[in-house]
């Protein structure tokens, strides 16, 4: 059994509105390709087991594993879908290697939302289809809901949320990967189109296309083959009640959970004190400031206060989504966990460029899958 794993080696590819002149699986080559350099392997000699992430309706085909084994080197090889989110497929990669079976395992993650026609009612099918799907919820309406419900039990404002619409498209300006930068006011969000009260478009991540591949491996490998290996120190996911009319609309309690699965995996007793850096969702604004009261960093109806104040900002108490996070980068589907894990890496590593966070030594990343799901999952990473 392998007591410790470590991320070896990271590519990407993207993140734009639209990718015409690239196919899915030439995305993925090439972020393969990337990840595989950096972490010196050859996938056919090397690699011993592979996971992609993918949801079945978004790629049009049904046991999607099946068409990713070219791009990514594992032809003929095991290779197998995690229908969830990416750091679910990197913690099912980490229990692999943990098991001593395996020694190195890559995990693949992509977007092409601009190959999808009807993108907003193959996402709203995944509603119950007995209760819910025939009354025609638009996923944007049901995320509404969530937001006024959070913002009445919390005390948060609509202009809190708009101060991360602000802050994240702002860091995306330094983010060379990212499709949606911008330097906004809160007046200029506050004032865009609404899609459902008091949700907002610009407080909406817009769909981007992109792929992440990562590699990770067992101790004894990673010394061998990085000098820099980020070493997996707790992961976790949960999912709440999957039905609309039993949930919790106010809190992340799937957040909650998983957070407190990682904390007590990587020894976390205080998180505001250990962790140096947080990439947390933010496919709707009002979901950051969710996320980080879930997580612990601050009580409930904090988050909003600590934003606005600038606390969150990438030279401040907590940096939170110094990519960009999806406001800024893109909504990049069942890839997006892996964009926030690939940031943490980056920062950790020293290698964020212009947007580096200096002294940072142990990272967050935080995932949600989305409307419907109350499905999400926390990876604590550490250099």
């Amino acid at each position: 059994m392998h007591e410790r794993v470590a991320i070896v080696g990271i590519g990407c590819t993207g993140f734009r509105s639209i990718t015409p002149e690239q196919s899915y699986k030439e995305m993925v080559y090439e972020a393969a390709m990337r990840a595989y350099n950096d972490a010196g392997v050859d996938p056919r000699r090397d690699v011993d087991s592979f996971v992609t992430v993918a949801e079945d309706f978004h790629e049009g085909t049904s046991i999607f594993d099946e068409y990713t084994p070219d791009q990514i080197g594992g032809a003929l090889r095991s290779v197998h879908t995690i229908t969830g989110d990416g750091l679910h497929g990197i913690a099912t990669a980490y229990m692999l290697i943990r098991t001593g079976q395996f020694d190195v395992v890559a995990v693949e993650g992509h977007s092409k939302a601009s190959n999808i026609k009807t993108l907003p009612e193959v996402t709203a099918y995944a509603q119950d289809p007995i209760l819910n799907r025939p009354l025609k919820f638009n996923s944007h309406f049901i995320a509404g809901l969530e937001m006024n419900s959070y913002l009445f039990e919390s005390g948060s404002t609509p202009e809190q949320c708009a101060a991360v619409v602000v802050k994240n498209r702002f860091n995306a300006l330094k983010n060379p990967a990212a499709a949606y930068g911008a330097d906004l006011t809160i007046e200029e969000v506050l004032a865009g189109p609404i899609l459902s009260w008091p949700l907002g478009q610009r407080e909406t991540a817009e769909h981007a296309d992109g792929a992440i591949v990562m590699v990770l491996a067992a101790e004894e490998k990673a010394s061998s083959l990085s000098d820099k290996p980020i070493w997996i120190l707790g992961a976790g996911w949960s999912n709440d009640s999957p039905s609309l009319e039993y949930r919790d609309w106010s809190h992340a309690i799937y957040s909650e959970v998983a957070a407190r699965i990682a904390y007590r995996q990587a020894g976390i007793n205080n998180p505001l004190e250990a962790v140096d850096i947080a990439e947390v969702d933010d496919i709707y604004a009002y979901k950051e400031l969710q996320a980080i009261e879930a997580l612990g960093f601050c009580r409930e109806g904090e988050a909003g206060i600590l934003t606005t104040e600038g606390f969150t900002s990438a030279d401040s108490g907590l940096p939170v989504n110094v990519s960009g996070g999806s406001l800024g980068m893109g909504n990049l589907l069942d890839a997006n966990g892996l964009a926030r894990a690939y940031e943490i890496v980056l920062q950790l590593r020293g290698e964020a460029g212009l947007r580096q966070v200096e002294d940072v030594n142990i990272g967050l990343a935080q995932s949600w899958r989305g409307v419907p799901t109350t499905s999400g999952a926390v990876l604590i990473l550490a250099n």
